[in-house]
């Protein structure tokens, strides 16, 4: 008997499964603060050159704020002043109306910026100068941090197959809380942009390890709700994010604020089970018969234990003691296959879900409002995916999810800047269909790839995937070449990767595959819907 049947018996959803929820909750809401928190820590506010070295001792000194910036600084076609230029001298004639160019030259900045603190007391922005010339530095640091989670993902999914998911989870904690720490306190620009980059990859362990874990302890009749449930952290992460920017607007404090939950996470990794799936595919018995019998306790089903320790050993018979590696999901066709085509919308299913949440200041709102929109319609939206999952399946939810985003994005592309009322409300909806996305492609995931290489498997997606991410950010630099290449290109991914989503297989009401042999044959899908078992080919 598989361990699906084991689950069936001591309950696939009951007190235990709430608990481990609920204890890796404290660590998933640090998620989404770290990933999307460039919306704020390196927010660009309004800024010109510092003027002061204009100051002749004569009539400059005696004018205002407003008119020293008339006679230092040229003005933009909307008329606010120039954010990277200045005149090499005071243009007294501009406090009359003239608008003579004679003798008129700009210069770049040449002694700083003066920056508008309203809004952020201190940013990436404002702490380095990383405007103008240096923007694409500012933008570089989502880009580093995200490679920091792609090398990650790999890296933990290798090592929790290896030496299981329990362990792996407690180093990511500790890792990811050091290395924020340290960015926190970092004194200059590259010594910030390092600790970025192995705080990222510290977080994709939790990223990964978490959603694995709790999959494989869910029974097959509530896969879907395990999937969606844990995907609502996102969005409890996102408006605790909306929170803390909003009281905490100093970046160094922020970042110490958004990693505040991982201390709570590590007094709780104590009570977190091992995954009893992954001993069992890896020969460890007793282990795993300590916690199914946990499992049986706390959910009220100890009468169960004697008829399924036998099943228990019936499921050991099956193991190998073969250790798996990346390369195994591409030794042999249909394993090659899948992890090919879930590469390709891993990626295209990042790119698109960051290229629009990290452009919260496209829309026209203040960036705290345009966030807590973005959050607050994820919740509708899971809730939908939900039902959707449970009655149609998880392919066609992946694949319309995708198109429908692309959709959203190629209407805005002719929906213009004045016109922030409608171009925020097919924004939000564009978000919400790319966050559906994101939480099916998670379940899907972690269904059709096999026990030995679940978190290799979902490595290895999630490397692409965070590739998708590091470019993401640098492409809005293209609005330079063509204001409107950065939309077009974003809507052409969702779409290609909608596309591709048709390849991969149905896992609607299946077991989840334990060896890659059972994805290599026909395998038998538990309909618990309809109460019958059929065969299926992947």
């Amino acid at each position: 008997m598989k361990f699906d049947s084991i689950l069936s018996e001591i309950d696939g959803f009951g007190k235990f499964q709430i608990k481990l929820v609920l204890i890796q909750m404290l660590s998933r809401i640090t998620l989404p603060c770290h990933f999307l928190l460039n919306n704020f820590m390196a927010a660009v506010p309004s800024h010109h050159c510092n003027i002061t070295a204009l100051d002749d001792g004569g009539i400059f000194g005696n004018l205002t704020q407003e008119q020293k910036l008339v006679v230092g600084i040229p003005a933009e076609r909307d008329g606010a002043p120039s954010s990277c230029q200045m005149f090499s001298n005071p243009q007294y004639q501009h406090l009359s109306g003239s608008n003579s160019s004679e003798d008129t030259f700009t210069v770049q900045c040449q002694n700083g910026w003066v920056y508008d603190n309203s809004t952020f007391k201190s940013t990436l922005a404002t702490e380095w100068d990383l405007v103008c010339s240096r923007k694409g530095m500012n933008k570089a640091t989502a880009t580093i941090f995200f490679l920091g989670v792609m090398v990650g993902a790999p890296l933990f999914g290798f090592l929790s197959d290896r030496f299981g998911r329990r362990k792996l989870l407690l180093v990511s904690y500790l890792s990811s809380m050091m290395f924020a720490v340290l960015s926190a306190f970092s004194p200059s620009y590259i010594m910030f942009v390092i600790m970025r980059f192995f705080t990222g990859m510290s977080l994709a362990g939790i990223s990964i390890i978490s959603i694995v874990l709790n999959v494989e302890w869910f029974g097959i009749e509530h896969r879907t709700f395990s999937g969606v449930i844990i995907s609502l952290d996102w969005t409890l992460g996102n408006w605790f994010l909306v929170g803390i920017a909003y009281c905490i607007n100093e970046f160094r404090m922020l970042i110490l604020a958004a990693t505040s939950p991982l201390i709570l996470a590590v007094m709780a990794w104590r009570y977190l089970p091992e995954s009893a799936r992954w001993l069992l595919a890896n020969g460890k018995a007793d282990a795993a018969h300590h916690y199914i019998m946990k499992c049986a306790e706390m959910n009220n089903r100890t009468k169960c234990m004697d008829a399924i320790t036998p099943m228990v050993h019936f499921s050991i018979d099956e193991t190998t003691d073969k250790k798996y590696t990346i390369v195994d999901l591409f030794k042999t066709p249909n394993i090659r296959k899948l992890s090919i085509c879930s590469g390709i919308v891993w990626y295209g299913v990042a790119f698109t879900y960051y290229g629009i949440s990290l452009n919260i200041t496209g829309f026209g709102l203040n960036p705290y409002l345009t966030q807590f929109i973005f959050a607050s319609i994820e919740m509708p939206m899971k809730i939908g995916v939900y039902v959707f999952l449970e009655k149609v399946g998880r392919k066609p939810g992946e694949m319309g999810a995708l198109l429908l985003t692309g959709l959203c994005l190629f209407i805005n592309i002719f929906v213009g800047k004045d016109r922030w009322i409608i171009r925020t409300v097919v924004a939000v909806l564009g978000k919400a269909l790319s966050e559906a996305s994101f939480t099916i492609m998670f379940l899907f995931t972690t269904e059709f790839f096999p026990t030995v290489v679940r978190q290799n498997g979902l490595g290895y997606t999630s490397f692409l995937a965070r590739l998708g991410v590091s470019i993401s950010p640098l492409i809005m630099l293209l609005e330079d070449v063509w204001h409107l290449l950065p939309a077009v290109t974003y809507c052409t991914v969702a779409i290609g990767s909608g596309l591709v989503t048709s390849l991969l297989p149905e896992t609607l009401n299946t077991r989840l595959p334990e060896l890659i042999e059972d994805i290599e044959k026909p395998r038998i899908i538990q309909s618990t819907l309809q109460g019958q078992v059929g065969y299926e080919k992947q």
